[in-house]
């Protein structure tokens, strides 16, 4: 892991991961590139309707607070298991929607 990823997980650790248990969630880096951070929502944060709000009131706020230089935006990846997928593909080949 490179110097930059480090110290944003050092931010995640501090600031944002302990918010996130308390509601059963949890957080996963993808990547950064060019000042946005990509990462995953887990746990109960993982679909939940105020996904996008905690994103940017919480781990936005407090990364581009912590690190300006680092991060200028936090982006959500959408992740869709395999297993779901193949779930949704039968539920549409049973039904011939």
């Amino acid at each position: 892991m490179n110097e930059e990823l480090k110290q944003v997980e050092t931010v995640l650790d501090e600031k944002v991961r302990p918010a996130l248990r308390s509601h059963g969630g949890a957080i996963e880096v993808d990547r950064l590139e060019n000042g946005v951070l990509y990462v995953k929502l887990l746990g109960h944060c993982a679909g939940c309707p105020s996904a996008d709000l905690t994103t940017e009131t919480l781990v936005e706020a407090e990364l581009v607070k912590a690190l300006p230089e680092l991060v200028e935006k936090v982006c959500v990846v959408q992740d869709v298991s395999d297993e779901l997928w193949e779930q949704a593909k039968k539920l549409l080949r049973d039904h011939h929607l």
